[in-house]
């Protein structure tokens, strides 16, 4: 009896199984050109993606980067003016983000821009710049984000400057930059007198990155701190 209860239940899912399969054979069946086409339009929106990527944005970044090249070496020898402006002859940085829209090298255009904005004290303009750098890379994608925070900083936007701190301390959970910007939020914790959350920081920064150089000299801070909360 066990047996035949089994049977029929087994049957009842095979007619399930098999009247699914004819509905999506019929489905098929009944919408097959409008399948095919939309088959052949996702074909052509890939082909066509990497097409546009290769024949054409690869060989304007190619050329771009070319352009910028003396643009980065008036970065590095710091004649800010010459490499965000250009010198007549050679592109500037705004002028690669003009004229390479949607490209590497204009994203990077970008990062370099929103520094010499900030070493120049155009505060607002930096912060514009920066945004719109994106980057994977775990020493610059901080770096921006740190730069962020600096131009922020000098307009007195306390609370935007830690949150850009705190995302440039994430970017990279390295020795090196980390527990600095760490230590730079915290900081600025304790100018609004927000002694709790500094010391997180602080804790943090011994916790984690005792070998750096933020870690090394960071109990004389949180002792401050401590008897400051007390």
């Amino acid at each position: 009896m066990v047996k035949k209860k089994a049977n029929d239940k087994a049957e009842e899912r095979l007619e399930v199984v098999e009247q699914t399969l004819s509905k999506s054979e019929l489905f098929i069946e009944n919408n097959q050109k409008l399948i095919t086409g939309v088959v052949i339009v996702l074909v052509a929106i890939v082909l066509g993606y990497f097409g546009l990527s290769r024949y054409y944005f690869q060989p304007r970044n190619e050329q771009a980067m070319e352009q910028m090249y003396m643009a980065e070496k008036y970065f590095e020898s710091d004649s800010l003016n010459r490499a965000l402006f250009g010198d007549g002859n050679n592109m500037g940085f705004l002028d690669i983000i003009d004229e390479y829209g949607m490209t590497k090298a204009a994203n990077l255009a970008n990062y370099y821009s929103g520094v010499i904005y900030l070493k120049q004290g155009d505060f607002e303009e930096a912060i514009s710049h920066l945004k719109k750098f994106k980057s994977r890379d775990n020493i610059i994608k901080p770096l921006a984000y740190a730069s962020m925070g600096d131009a922020y900083l000098e307009l007195n936007e306390q609370d935007k400057a830690i949150s850009q701190y705190l995302a440039a301390a994430k970017a990279s959970k390295n020795e090196l930059t980390a527990p600095l910007y760490l230590y730079r939020a915290g900081m600025v914790y304790e100018m609004q007198a927000n002694y709790s959350k500094a010391l997180e920081l602080y804790e943090q920064i011994k916790k984690d990155y005792y070998t750096s150089n933020e870690g090394r000299l960071i109990d004389k801070h949180i002792a401050k701190l401590k008897t400051l909360i007390e």
